[in-house]
């Protein structure tokens, strides 16, 4: 399904029970909503399961970049909007975790529990984010940051055992307007004081393999919003969606159930 903002074509899903509590997912740089296609399914039933592909990704529109990270925020919160969404559970995962972050402080309306999945509240600096733009604008620029990418986001044995080639093809071919776009607005981003001022049911997850967002980075964060609880998980790396699946769709599940998410409406 397509939504248009007025300034950019949102493509989502809305799945699962359409009365039921709204769990929401925001995906990584360079991805879409098919990062979360393994965990989806291992879900408890009874949820309204929202996905969405952010600008310049998947079969979303690609405006000009540079993009700012209020505009990424502003388009989920317009979508959640259309779709009549409120105290939903959100899922970020990497620059999806810092919408996550963006958006409970905008509108604490709409998030009722956050997920800061594999993410911080600033991830990396300036000077790093510049050198991928200027790469991503390169002629066989995204092959070198899908190589780069694949290196930090997977585990060694995943690698050796080449199952990180589908996600490699995959990040080659994602537009570099739309990397370049969403690569500047994670550049200029800090977080930590607004963060800091949440006061909501927030479980952070960590990769123990993680090259991008380090354990203790994801920790830092989560540890600024009092009683947010922290999973460090073993053999995975940036998406443990992808590596991981049932083991992250526990702890999604245990979440779920602890915070009363399950049956609220």
């Amino acid at each position: 399904m397509m939504f248009d903002t007025g300034d950019v074509t949102l493509h989502y899903l809305d799945e699962g029970d359409p009365e039921g509590a709204p769990i929401v997912f925001a995906h990584a740089l360079g991805t879409g909503t098919f990062l979360w296609d393994a965990v989806v399914p291992l879900l408890p039933p009874g949820l309204r399961i929202i996905r969405y592909d952010a600008r310049g990704h998947g079969q979303s529109s690609t405006p000009p970049a540079p993009y700012s990270m209020g505009a990424l925020i502003r388009d989920a919160e317009r979508l959640l909007d259309h779709l009549q969404v409120r105290e939903a559970m959100f899922v970020g995962l990497s620059i999806g975790g810092m919408v996550a972050q963006g958006l409970a402080v905008k509108r604490p309306d709409l998030i009722r529990a956050l997920v800061l999945s594999n993410t911080g509240a600033k991830i990396g600096t300036p000077t790093l984010w510049a050198e991928r733009i200027a790469t991503a604008r390169r002629a066989g620029g995204m092959a070198e940051l899908a190589r780069g990418s694949c290196e930090r986001w997977f585990t060694r044995s995943y690698l050796k055992e080449n199952r990180h080639l589908p996600w490699f093809e995959r990040l080659c071919q994602h537009d570099p307007e739309g990397y370049a776009g969403c690569a500047a607005a994670i550049s200029g981003t800090d977080f930590y004081t607004p963060t800091s001022g949440l006061r909501l049911p927030t479980l952070g997850i960590a990769g123990a393999e993680d090259g991008s967002t380090p354990p203790d980075l994801v920790r830092e964060t989560v540890d600024l919003i009092p009683g947010s609880k922290f999973e460090l998980m073993r053999r995975t790396g940036h998406v443990p969606p992808v590596d991981q699946p049932q083991e992250y769709a526990r702890l999604l599940s245990e979440f779920l159930r602890a915070t009363g998410h399950i049956g609220h409406a």
